[in-house]
């Protein structure tokens, strides 16, 4: 864990996705925090540039994901303003020692925290209240043509997400189609062409 005067960075089961946690100063009258700063997120070896922020709103068992974007891939600063959601990270590099491992983090609006989730990273996450608002920054542009995605359910990634007093997810019908991982059109390594890659056993 790294701290500063303004923040926490906490490690999760992924080397590379951090949860951030802003100092929040209060009173009886409420409280006040410093959410971002360009400086402390250089510190703190974060993206300290942003060129686009995206918000949701989503019903109880919506699941988004497992969305990223090759050829402009996206980094992304991710955070609940209200509702309870479990985000999910995938490791989708593959020359990384976490290629093809996963982590869900819980993600609550009381809560004032982020999940950084770097590029070469799928992203999804399903909703646990009746409602949840999700905001997050990204450091490339939208791009349509570079949209991927991959199934939620793959049994390669074996993801555990917490569905027992869910049932089955509402998804939308472009990601219920979305690709299995074995299948998938991956991040190239070094920035090269992408395309399918075998998956590792040794993760």
């Amino acid at each position: 864990m790294l701290a500063t005067c303004d923040m926490e960075i906490i490690d999760t089961r992924l080397r590379d996705v951090k949860r951030v946690r802003p100092r929040r100063f209060g009173d009886e009258r409420g409280w006040f925090a410093e959410v971002f700063n360009v400086r402390t997120f250089a510190t703190a070896g974060l993206a300290d540039y942003f060129v686009q922020d995206n918000q949701s709103f989503s019903r109880r068992g919506v699941l988004r994901g497992l969305h990223y974007q090759l050829g402009q891939p996206q980094a992304k600063l991710v955070r609940v303003l209200s509702g309870h959601i479990w985000d999910v990270a995938v490791d989708l590099r593959r020359d990384s020692p976490d290629f093809g491992k996963w982590t869900g983090i819980d993600l609550r609006g009381e809560d004032v925290e982020f999940v950084w989730i770097p590029e070469g990273f799928a992203h999804g996450f399903v909703v646990l209240s009746e409602t949840a608002n999700v905001f997050y920054k990204t450091t490339a542009f939208y791009y349509r043509e570079g949209e991927r995605c991959i199934r939620w359910n793959d049994p390669t990634l074996a993801i555990e997400w917490p569905l027992e007093a869910i049932g089955e997810p509402n998804v939308s019908a472009k990601d219920a189609a979305a690709s299995w991982f074995m299948e998938a059109d991956l991040p190239p390594v070094g920035g090269g062409a992408s395309g399918a890659v075998a998956f590792r056993s040794d993760v």
